[in-house]
């Protein structure tokens, strides 16, 4: 379905040169002199990335219809990762390579959203928190402040993350997955 540049608003995701973006913000200009145009900053739905892009007032984009689905995951086998669709229940295997740094924060049964186009998941959004127990953490100094009171401790999920130090092997740690950051312990 076709959109003229009227029709914008944040969020509506598009068709351009076969990518599907989300319209991340938009603003109209009427220069002095000159015809109409928008500047649109778009978000690549697979990458992520950012692209600013200028249209004409008389161009029209492309509609992409994306579905949102709840999908359960459930382990990984080498480079894919297996995750279960909560409403028909088949299974949905997506690469490491398209869930990017998001994969360090999955662990079993952790419900993510998934967005579909033309059956291709495009990218998935953890839980702002995740809950992940510590497995290794480096026994912490009494005293052993002069500079930044963080240490390197590694989570169930393998990754790595910078804890306080009085946190210790066992404990289940709140990591914020925007940042990849440690946010509060259980």
């Amino acid at each position: 379905m076709a959109i003229s540049l009227n029709e914008l608003k944040s969020g509506l995701t598009v068709l351009l040169e076969g990518q599907v973006y989300a319209i991340a913000n938009y603003h109209h200009v009427k220069p002095g002199k000159g015809a109409a145009f928008v500047r649109v900053a778009l978000r690549n739905l697979k990458t992520s990335a950012i692209t600013e892009r200028t249209f004409k007032g008389d161009q029209v984009l492309d509609e992409a219809f994306v579905v949102e689905k709840k999908l359960q995951y459930l382990y990984r086998d080498n480079e894919l990762f297996n995750f279960i669709d909560q409403e028909n229940f088949e299974q949905v295997w997506i690469p490491e390579e398209r869930l990017g740094e998001n994969s360090k924060f999955l662990k079993d049964n952790l419900e993510v959203s998934a967005y579909f186009h033309q059956g291709e998941v495009l990218n998935i959004n953890l839980p702002t928190f995740v809950e992940l127990k510590v497995i290794y953490a480096e026994p912490g100094l009494k005293g052993d402040t002069a500079g930044a009171a963080f240490k390197s401790a590694t989570l169930e999920t393998q990754s790595k993350v910078n804890v306080p130090l009085f946190i210790k092997e066992g404990d289940v740690v709140k990591i914020d997955t925007r940042t990849g950051e440690y946010a509060g312990r259980k």
